[in-house]
């Protein structure tokens, strides 16, 4: 459900979502688009998998697809903000993806800051010795678990647990 307005701040999903359900999280790159998925409860993101991205209708159709096991309550993508909290092309083409997934879902969609998610995630693999390949394989899941742990933490707060 993306709103005429647009999609939803976490403090207006916190309130329309039902007691439990997985919220899954998307990392939005240029080449690929990186899944999270979390539990029923809403405690911890677990990365799922990367979608490569071609068109839009074949890749939404695959994300759906994967993420369709989970029976997701809600979808939040990162939303990539400047460091001065600006929005450049690529919040643009966040946006944009979302209000293309309008048609395609009826589930509630998020955009949660995603400042630093990738390099902190990168920082992450480096310190754990992971090779070039290796990060390059699961950095976008990664990221997206990051950004949905984020959400999930702010979520937790906004109903006081």
């Amino acid at each position: 459900m993306v709103t005429p307005s647009g999609p939803l701040a976490i403090e207006e999903l916190a309130t329309i979502l039902p007691p439990a359900g997985a919220l899954v999280g998307l990392d939005l790159g240029t080449k690929t688009i990186g899944i999270a998925t979390s539990d029923p409860g809403r405690r911890i993101a677990t990365p799922l998998s990367v979608v490569r991205r071609t068109k839009f209708t074949a890749d939404a159709r695959e994300m759906m697809e994967r993420i369709a096991p989970f029976a997701p309550v809600a979808l939040v993508l990162g939303l990539p903000v400047n460091m001065d909290g600006s929005e450049g092309p690529r919040a643009q083409a966040t946006r944009a993806f979302v209000r293309n997934l309008g048609p395609i879902t009826d589930l509630p969609v998020a955009l949660w800051d995603e400042r630093l998610s990738t390099a902190a995630v990168t920082r992450t693999l480096l310190e754990a010795d992971a090779s070039r390949k290796r990060r390059d394989a699961v950095v976008d899941k990664m990221a997206a678990a990051y950004i949905l742990q984020g959400a999930l933490d702010r979520l937790a707060g906004l109903r006081g647990g």
